[in-house]
This record gives structure tokens, sequence and C-alpha cells, in this order.
């Protein structure tokens, strides 16, 4: 017999070249330990149905737990003869107990057999990156917290716009990784259906119970369409978008605090074990870790793009390409956990140049729309507000001074409704403790937000976990 799983059909060897070339066995082998629960649950199915003899599930359990315990050890050897996991796990069951090894791929193919080590891996995986972003939010949750009072010049076009708390600053963060986990927790969730015993696509002549290996595998159900089950690849689409949205988050955060550690802001220093030094310039103390980050994005981003183009022109059902789908994902999840490792890990020791953050927030006319909101108050139409501000701005460029430090002369030769009260009570801790709203940056409203967010990421701990 042919060392070939499909040989039979064949007169000649396959082309070496072609054979490495053709193999996925350095790409899908991390997925063992799921091929072998599958092949499990499929195993005792045939049983129960009395398509497989008790003393052949008997054998084929123990050979599998041999094989495993093989892999664990680091004594099994995964060659690309065999093309792929499934394969090689075959091959050395089949070694180990003989024509019973030969029957578990009976009612099954390696299409459906892959659907499935995927979805159980990714499955796993998906909690982990969970988790990852559970932390991290409950770091920035606690950082924000110590930093409710801390006053920072909050940007839009990374011009002063107005103040606001860095703690306020922080969850803005909390939001984003939050709506990232929820993304997850929804492919998670999709996907969580089992192709096992839709065959190469059409199903099998076999009377199989697949409510019996879904509930095995700890799936909700069976898929319902063989077709679409052995080459559907939504879930890994929708897992690499998902992968890329956080990626984007992460990349967001890290130019940020690549900014602020500058000496040009000097707003925060980041821990030496996070930098790295120059060869050259011995003064120097480099953001690396949120540099790299952000990179990787750019080649998460690109494992996106691949498996979408791979897609989208596939007839149905399975087809080679597709073996190209696990690389993509595999890199994308194995870099956005490394990156949500380094947040998770290096922000606690992030430190923050309070007195800095505070003196950029005081100037560059942070403060304008707080005295154009006091015009308002007192009766002047927003847009006259608005005009009266921008003159006053003006007015203070030239004079090189602040607008609460604005005379009365000056008040009145620019509109006789800008009262000289009005400036001299602008203050940036006025203008942030004013913001007293939900979503607000009053340190009030920080607070608030730190223990609902608190009380929500312990519970939503515990139910993922559960």
């Amino acid at each position: 017999m042919s060392d070939k799983p499909w040989g039979g059909r064949f007169d000649a060897p396959t082309n070496a070249f072609v054979e490495a070339f053709n193999a996925s066995t350095h790409v899908d082998a991390r997925m063992y330990a799921e091929d072998i629960a599958g092949s499990r649950a499929h195993a005792q199915m045939l049983a129960q149905q009395a398509i497989l003899s008790q003393e052949d599930l008997t054998a084929i359990l123990q050979g599998l737990d041999k094989v495993e315990a093989d892999i664990e050890s680091g004594n099994f050897e995964f060659t690309i003869a065999l093309e792929d996991v499934h394969m090689n796990i075959e091959k050395a069951l089949t070694d180990h107990i003989g024509d019973a090894g030969k029957r578990l791929h009976t009612a099954r193919s390696r299409n459906d057999q892959v659907a499935t080590d995927t979805r159980l891996y990714l499955r796993k995986r998906t909690n982990e990156l969970l988790s990852r972003i559970r932390t991290l939010q409950t770091v920035l949750t606690t950082l924000a917290e110590e930093h409710a009072d801390t006053i920072m010049p909050g940007f839009t076009h990374l011009q002063t716009a107005q103040p606001v708390t860095l703690g306020h600053h922080l969850l803005a963060y909390v939001e984003m990784f939050e709506r990232d986990a929820a993304r997850f927790i929804d492919g998670r969730n999709r996907m969580n259906q089992c192709p096992l015993g839709s065959a190469a696509l059409a199903g099998t002549t076999f009377d199989i119970d697949r409510a019996f290996t879904a509930n095995a595998l700890g799936f909700e159900a069976p898929t319902a369409n063989s077709l679409d089950s052995v080459s559907d690849r939504d879930f890994i689409m929708e897992l690499l978008a998902a992968c890329s949205i956080c990626s984007i988050h992460l990349s967001r955060f890290s130019e940020e605090l690549i900014l602020w550690m500058s000496a040009q802001f000097s707003f925060v220093d980041l821990p030496d074990a996070f930098c790295t030094g120059s060869s050259i310039m011995p003064q120097k103390k480099n953001p690396d870790m949120p540099e790299l980050v952000r990179g990787k994005a750019g080649r998460i981003i690109g494992a996106l793009m691949s498996i979408l183009t791979t897609m989208k022109s596939l007839p149905l059902a399975y087809n080679k390409d597709m073996q190209e789908d696990k690389e993509a994902i595999f890199d994308a999840f194995d870099n956005l956990e490394g990156c949500l490792r380094v947040f998770g890990d290096m922000l606690p020791g992030m430190s923050v140049n309070k007195a800095v953050m505070h003196k950029a927030a005081s100037s560059g006319f942070s403060t304008a729309t707080d005295l154009a909101d006091a015009l308002v108050r007192a009766g002047v139409p927003f847009r006259d507000a608005h005009e009266i501000v921008g003159k006053s701005v003006a007015y203070c460029i030239r004079e090189v001074i602040e607008l609460h430090q604005m005379p009365s002369t000056a008040c009145a030769d620019i509109d006789v409704r800008l009262n000289v009260d009005m400036v001299q009570k602008l203050s940036v801790e006025a203008c942030v403790g004013a913001r007293d709203h939900i979503g607000g940056t009053a340190p009030k409203q920080v607070r608030l937000q730190c223990i609902a967010w608190k009380a929500r990421l312990n519970e939503g701990l515990e139910s993922e976990h559960a």
C-alpha cells in the first residue's frame, strides 16, 4: 500500500519538492490535542452506532492516549511525508494498534476533520485572548482610578482642545477593549457548531449521530449543511477582523505612549524593562514595545486581507487554497496575545508626570470653550460668543498670555459683553469639574465609571471562566 492515505489511485510517487510545498504539518501540528479529541469523540460515536466494535473502540482510545503522551513528551516526530497533523496522528495510531486504527476514519473526511479541529483550537485561543483583554482592562481601570484627578490636555488634530483627566483618557481604551471582547465572544459563539460528520462535502451513508459528537466536543449543535460545513471559513475571517480592530486600538494607544514619552511631551515614562537603548547614542531610552505593538497591527491586518482574498472566489466545497487559512489566523492570534500581554505587564509600571501634564493643559487656550459657554449663559448667542472668544485668543497670542490673564480693558475693547470676571474664573480644574455628567471627564464621573467597570469586569471574568 502507498504511504499516502489517498495513494491507491496514483502510479507515481509525489515529487519531493511538491511533497514539502504541499505539507501543512509545520503549521497545523499545534492542533494535535484538538485532533485527538475529535478522533476520540468520533470513535465513541461510531461504537455507539455499532459501526465500530467495542474492541476496536478500546484499542483506538488507548492508542490515541499513547500518541498524545508521545507528542507531549517530545517522543513524536511529525513528518511532511504525511502532509498534516491528521495523517501523522492516524499513521502513528495505526502503527500502535494495527487495523483498528485504519477503521477510525470511517464516516469522516479530512475536510470535516480539519474544520472541526480548527474551530476547537480557535475556541480555546479565543478564550485565552479574552482573558488577556480582561487583564488589560483591569489594569487600565486601576490606573484610571488612580489618576481620576490628574489633569492633562485633550487633543483633536493633535492640537490642544480641552482639558480632560488622564483617568478619563484611559477609560476610553477600556471602552474600546470592551467592544473587542464583545466581537471575540460573538465570533466564538457563532463558530460553536460542529462540522464533524459532514465528511468530504455531502455527508455519509453511515448511520451516524452528529449530535453525539457535537455534544462530546462541547459544541452547541451540529452544523446544518454539509457543503457549508466543510467550506465555511467565515469564523476565521470574523476572528481576524476582531484581531485587526483590537490591534488597531493597541496601535493607537502605542502611538500616544510614544508621543507622551518623548522629550517634547514628557508626560509619562515607561518601565526600563520594556524599553531599549541605542547602540550609538548612550542617552537614548526607546519605547520599543509600543513601537513593536504598533508595527504588529500591520501584520495582523495583513492576515485578514490574506484570508479575505483567498476566500473571495472559491467555489463550494473544500479547495486546497483553504490550507492557507491556519497560518494567517495562528500568526494573528500569537501576535495579538503577545501585544496584549506586553501592555498588561507594562502599564502598571508607567510613571506619570502630573505637573507637566497640568502645565500643558493650562496652556494652549484649552479653556476657550468654557469662556464661550460662560458668555452663552450670560445671554450671548453661541456664534457671537465663539467670535468673541476667538478675538480674545488672538489678543492673548499677541500679548503672550493666557485667557485668564486678560486685563479688564482688553475685555471691554473686544466686546462689552465680555466680563473680566468670566476670564478670571477660568481654570483647568473648574473646566474639568464642570463636565459632571454621564460620559464626562469630571473626576467624580471617572470614579463612578471605575466602580462600575470593576464590578463589570469581575462579573465578566467569572461568567467567561465558568
